[in-house]
């Protein structure tokens, strides 16, 4: 799972993959439609789990928050 911020666009985008460097770098080339106005995308945060259904099941827990406060906390902690 990870966190990545785009000065851009001033917003945070939490996603999950199961490799971060290459996902990074789809985000950076505008693969995905939703971040491509936000190149470039900077990686702020990760947690790492043992498979991509157990990061997937920690994303929307981030998400559902909608709050930038509580990933700006998550940042400042790491």
């Amino acid at each position: 799972m990870y966190i990545i911020y785009s000065a851009r666009v001033n917003k945070y985008y939490v996603g999950a993959c199961t490799n971060l460097e290459r996902r990074l770098y789809e985000h950076n080339i505008g693969h995905s439609t939703f971040t491509s106005t936000g190149i470039p995308w900077e990686l702020k945060y990760t947690e790492q789990f043992d498979s991509l259904p157990d990061a997937k099941r920690r994303e929307p827990e981030i998400k559902n928050r909608k709050s930038r406060k509580y990933i700006e906390q998550m940042i400042e902690k790491a």
